[in-house]
């Protein structure tokens, strides 16, 4: 019983992956062409590049740096499609990507340092990213923002904004009082210029006059 649960569930899952590797996007045409080239099915180009990099990730060198960089090139060159496009839907979409994934890097700031050192970190992050940048109807991002990200937000909104007016007023009186001081410094250079120039030229009249 428990064995054909789970091969139902791993079917399901097949046929999920199998849908989304269908969809029209920018991943599914790089699929597409490499599946004319190479006359290999998108699942099994898309199961030996998952495997591959799913090995590299945990015995391979610099898999930070391959998390990091998966995890914003695919989306920002989504998000600038989104801009230059007439549509509203897809820019709410990555504009949620972006407030999860920001959200994302400062836990990781504060837990980086213990849970780099397991072996699968890196693996289950870019499964994580994977998940939130997916266009799937589960999309990890939406999830998260709607059941966590904006429950917090609406909670304490008010305190936000409070702090945000409170930062504007500093920043502006910052900018304000570095005006004022490179006015008067400005002032106290060009007086003490004219007053180098009037001396040097005193001291060439005595000269000529001597």
């Amino acid at each position: 019983m428990a064995t054909k649960k789970a091969l139902s569930g791993f079917e399901n899952m097949r046929n999920q992956v199998e849908k989304f590797l269908y969809e029209k996007n920018a991943f599914t045409d790089v699929l597409e062409v490499l599946e004319k080239r190479t006359k290999v099915k998108r699942l099994y180009l898309f199961s030996g590049v998952a495997a591959f990099l799913s090995l590299y990730l945990i015995f391979g060198y610099g898999a930070d740096l391959i998390c990091n960089s998966l995890g914003f090139i695919y989306p920002a060159y989504c998000s600038i499609k989104a801009i230059e496009s007439d549509r509203k839907d897809d820019d709410t979409q990555w504009l949620t990507y972006w407030v999860v994934y920001g959200s994302f890097i400062i836990c990781e700031f504060f837990t980086d340092i213990l849970l780099s050192w397991f072996p699968l970190y890196f693996l289950v992050k870019l499964l994580f990213l994977g998940w939130c940048m997916a266009p799937i109807s589960w999309n990890g991002s939406q999830m998260i923002y709607s059941k966590i990200i904006r429950p917090f937000f609406i909670r304490h909104e008010v305190t936000f904004d409070s702090l945000m007016d409170k930062a504007k007023e500093k920043v502006a009186g910052a900018v304000d009082e570095a005006k004022k001081i490179a006015h008067d410094n400005a002032g106290k250079i060009a007086s003490a210029g004219f007053e180098t120039m009037s001396s040097l030229n005193d001291g060439d009249n005595r000269d000529k006059s001597e």
